[in-house]
């Protein structure tokens, strides 16, 4: 943020808050040395109003922007006023008691905290000084002056435009060298005020021989206001009509029988019980006067950019401080015009006097790495491609991104196939790289078929074992075969090769088989088995077996024997655990002088809580629900098909 006050624009923007723009249509010009203005005071002690108040208002839009906050006769003048006679220019500078100090401290808070606080002493003259020039934040700040000693300390206040000072209760200095009509504040009068009370309150006017006030409503109406006495506090009460809505300007005027030098007056405005603001404040500075203690601060950042909500505060009289932003890392200072010292890339002390100082700052910056990998057995495989969302981005792994330091959430996509935890929030700081690794836990299966599972001695049957899943990704597996004893093969009973979705491995391979017994298919890496059985000896039937990663197991036992028109077929199903739409798969043999048609299919045994809802579906019967236990269904099959083709390879899926 770059905070500078131009002189001459002041002087264009802020001619006369006081008589000689607002006025001018009304009375003549104003003459004085001091711009023809009306001061403010502070009044050290026996005043019921310790400390003056006014507030500056910064709204978001203005956040920023020079506030252009000058004083004019910070300092009590010890020449103002001496021996009961008044120095040039007079100001209305009084002290009650001589040789006693005398000081004033103006303090500028704000929402955090104090941005400004210093303290003037005595001196001889009137000068103008800028109290802070630079931007603010978005926030409403708070101008206190405190005087101590006993008496008075007139001043001059003003803003760059579009700010202003507002108060509800402050003190005026009338003195008795501007006997025009001077502008003492501005009340804006709302439509949300019709039917409302405003009070204009004046105290300590001292009569009516010493001076006038009165208001100015729209329209150009005036109405004088009751002149308070010596101590003594006087109301007008005005109740709000539309005609009232708009600007109200309140006026006071010293009148030729005054007999007071100059006159400290307080105004107060209340809207029904409770104050009410209006803006106060402007002055045109004296001819050939100087602006003394100008302080200019840019904050840029190192293209010389101006960083957006940058401020500074003072330390002490004579230090000054970066306030940046959020996300933002002192890096130089320097002093471009004016005299100092360079403490640190974030103090610069100052001599007193028109100073240009700049504070250069880098936006903190680190970087945030997402990566994914498949947890498949005892292996991470990193994967490439897979969306997630960052920073309200949409990327996919691997990638790196430039970020400010901070937490980011980094939310996944499902991938079919596997299951995730969403991971922990990315941590970034300054120059550094942090890390987030998506981990999708891959579920496969591995299913068995062993066809035909009845035969004689030493006959030969296939064992079909597959490794499934509906992962995307192509996963390394070996799928192996383990025979009992009795069991024998030429073939390979070993296979390495990939599977992803709608891809499967699968392992054909024939095998002899000489006595009653189960084989084993398994999945390596996983570890993952499921057993298939043959008999010898026994009519003929086939068997599938299934299980599934994490979840659950069933198996199926296919069994025909010969009726007179054909076969009875016998499912016996065992699951160990509750499953929704189970389907089994049992196509049904081709060939013959006729098709073959499918019987009424029923259920034969089962656990009687079950909920099964059996249906055929083409060449499946589905079951609504199952849980654990043995299911016996069976059909007639109708077919002119010899018994050793009748025989279809069955399968199962949930």
């Amino acid at each position: 943020m770059i905070f500078s006050v131009n002189t001459s624009s002041f002087l264009h923007r802020f001619a006369l808050l006081g008589a000689a723009l607002l006025v001018s249509s009304l009375l003549p010009a104003a003459h004085a040395q001091t711009g023809g203005i009306l001061p403010l005071v502070s009044v050290g002690e026996k005043w019921p109003q310790d400390v003056e108040s006014y507030v500056i208002k910064v709204s978001a839009q203005d956040a920023g922007k020079p506030i252009g906050l000058e004083i004019y006769s910070p300092t009590f003048n010890l020449a103002d006023y001496v021996d009961g006679r008044r120095g040039a220019g007079y100001f209305g500078d009084e002290l009650y008691k001589k040789n006693e100090p005398f000081d004033t401290v103006f303090t500028l808070s704000g929402p955090n905290g104090t941005v400004i606080e210093r303290k003037y002493n005595m001196n001889r003259e009137h000068t103008w000084e800028s109290l802070y020039a630079g931007g603010l934040p978005a926030g409403t700040y708070t101008l206190k002056v405190n005087s101590n000693g006993d008496g008075k300390n007139s001043f001059a206040l003003r803003t760059a435009a579009p700010f202003v000072l507002e108060t509800s209760d402050f003190t005026v200095n009338a003195r008795d060298t501007e006997q025009n009509a001077l502008l003492a504040a501005r009340i804006r009068v709302t439509p949300e005020w019709v039917g409302q009370t405003v009070g204009i309150l004046n105290y300590d006017m001292d009569g009516p021989r010493e001076a006038e006030s009165w208001v100015v409503q729209p329209g150009g109406q005036r109405i004088d206001l009751t002149t308070s006495d010596n101590g003594k506090t006087a109301t007008d009460s005005f109740k709000i009509t539309p005609e009232m809505v708009g600007e109200w300007q309140v006026f006071i005027r010293v009148l030729p029988t005054t007999r007071q030098y100059s006159n400290a007056i307080r105004y107060s405005f209340r809207l029904g019980d409770k104050p009410t603001t209006a803006v106060v404040g402007g002055f045109t500075p004296p001819e050939n006067i100087k602006l003394q203690n100008q302080l200019l601060v840019d904050i840029v950042d190192p293209q010389g950019r101006p960083i957006p909500g940058a401020t500074y505060g003072l330390v002490g009289d004579s230090s000054v401080r970066p306030i940046l932003p959020p996300g933002w890392i002192p890096v130089s200072s320097s002093i471009v015009e004016g005299k100092g010292n360079i403490l640190s890339p974030t103090e610069v002390r100052y001599v007193p006097g028109y100073n240009k100082l700049r504070f250069v700052a880098r936006p903190t910056a680190g970087q945030l790495t997402v990566d994914a990998v498949a947890l498949y057995g005892n292996q991470r495989i990193p994967l490439s491609g897979v969306p997630f969302q960052v920073d309200s981005k949409t990327l996919t792994t691997p990638t790196t991104l430039a970020l400010p330091p901070g937490q980011y959430p980094v939310q996944p996509v499902p991938i079919a196939g596997s299951i995730f935890q969403p991971p922990q929030p990315g941590i970034v700081t300054d120059n550094a790289t942090g890390r987030v690794t998506i981990e999708y836990r891959v579920l496969t299966e591995v299913t068995l078929v062993t066809m035909p599972d009845l035969l004689n001695a030493c006959d030969v049957t296939q064992l079909i074992a597959t490794a499934k899943t509906d992962f995307t990704y192509k996963l390394p597996a070996r799928l192996k075969l383990n025979l009992p004893s009795g069991w024998s093969s030429d073939y390979p009973l070993e296979l390495n090769g990939e599977f992803s979705a709608g891809q499967p491995l699968r392992l054909k391979t024939p095998v002899r088989v000489c006595r009653t017994d189960t084989a084993e298919a398994l999945l390596d890496p996983v570890g993952l088995q499921t057993t298939g059985t043959a008999r010898v000896r026994a009519p003929g039937g086939a068997n599938v077996s299934r299980n599934v990663q994490g979840g659950a197991r069933a198996s199926l036992r296919k069994d025909i024997q010969p009726l007179e028109r054909g076969y009875l077929v016998t499912l016996t199903l065992t699951v160990d655990s509750t499953l929704e739409n189970v389907r089994i798969t049992d196509v049904l043999p081709v060939g013959g002088s006729t098709p073959a048609i499918r019987g009424t299919v029923g259920v034969k045994d089962g656990p009687s809580l079950a909920n099964l809802s059996l249906r055929p579906e083409g060449d499946s019967i589905v079951l609504s629900r199952v849980i654990p236990g043995t299911y016996v269904i069976a059909y007639e099959l109708f077919t002119d098909q010899p018994a050793d083709r009748v025989l279809t390879a069955p399968d199962l899926a949930w």
